[in-house]
């Protein structure tokens, strides 16, 4: 009778919810919403790798490009809140919100932020077989020849559309603006010629600027990239604007159980700060951050005031 007392009140307890159970029980999806090749995914597999390996279980990288990376967005906003699918969000989807009117998510309220990968400047790039040396050089063939240069981005709403279309204002000249699914493709059509310039993060074109098949003329934010040193600013080629870099961090569903988005906070942070992180880091340009998710939560913020203002004046749309 004893046992069937015990028995019948274990039945009556309500059961565990799923996430107080162990996490995780089964591989992990990291969704990079741009093509393969680019700055997103090399830093979703980098940090993937090694997360998966102090966690337990496979982190697999899936890549859903297009949209300017609304597609991927829109894809884990909609996921089940149970920290097996996340994004490899990026300053993108702060510009997106003011470029794209009917999205089917809130870029802060419909993700907890984990934390923020890297920060990976951008640089005004060339092919190797354009003239121009500097940037004074670029925009006086432009001037001369306007319908003969145009310049690439990872879609409509991202940094390098937002900085193309500065770039285009500040030297009074219409350039025409070709879209990609991803840096991988922009930087194949970069180097065929088949598109001027680009203005994406070091990362991609790192290995093509020293090959000596493309030329870096600037970079976009304030300060020179470790990584190209020699290469002045756009602030010190007299564009005095021009402070945009592309921070790169890794969100959850929203309504992820709290403890869930600090067990991964704690472990990728971990993996960020490791010496071997770090290195791999400076060997593609990028600045290694790990930062809380509050943090992350408040540059996404502030990013999003930001460019709904730079949205407004340079007249970006994806119409």
């Amino acid at each position: 009778m004893a046992l069937a007392a015990v028995a019948a009140a274990a039945c009556a307890l309500p059961s565990a919810p799923a996430h107080a159970q162990a996490w995780p029980s089964k591989p992990v999806t990291l969704v990079v919403p741009f093509a393969a090749g680019g700055t997103t995914d090399v830093l979703a597999r980098a940090l993937g790798e090694k997360l998966g390996a102090t966690i337990g279980q496979p982190v697999i990288v899936e890549n859903r490009g297009g949209a300017g990376a609304t597609i991927g967005a829109d894809y884990v906003a909609k996921a089940p809140a149970d920290g097996y699918t996340l994004l490899m969000g990026a300053v993108h989807h702060t510009i997106a919100t003011s470029v794209y009117k009917k999205l089917g998510y809130d870029f802060q309220k419909s993700f907890a932020p984990i934390t923020t990968v890297a920060l990976v400047p951008n640089v005004l790039t060339v092919s190797a077989t354009t003239p121009a040396k500097d940037v004074k050089e670029l925009v006086a063939l432009v001037k001369a020849a306007p319908d003969k240069f145009s310049y690439g981005s990872n879609g409509a709403g991202t940094a390098q559309h937002l900085i193309g279309t500065q770039f285009s204002s500040a030297i009074g000249q219409p350039l025409l603006h070709v879209p990609y699914k991803g840096s991988g493709p922009l930087t194949t059509d970069l180097l065929g010629g088949q598109v001027s310039m680009s203005f994406d993060t070091v990362t991609p074109v790192l290995p093509h600027i020293k090959a000596g098949k493309l030329r870096a003329l600037a970079v976009t934010t304030a300060k020179r990239s470790s990584s190209l040193p020699d290469v002045p600013t756009l602030q010190e080629s007299g564009f005095a604007a021009f402070d945009i870099g592309t921070w790169f961090g890794v969100l959850a569903p929203a309504r992820t159980p709290p403890e869930i988005v600090e067990r991964l906070n704690a472990e990728m942070v971990k993996v960020i700060q490791s010496p071997e992180f770090r290195k791999r880091m400076q060997d593609i340009g990028a600045e290694p951050i790990g930062n809380t998710p509050a943090q992350m939560a408040q540059q996404i913020a502030s990013d999003t005031a930001r460019f709904a203002k730079l949205v407004v004046e340079n007249k970006i749309s994806t119409e």
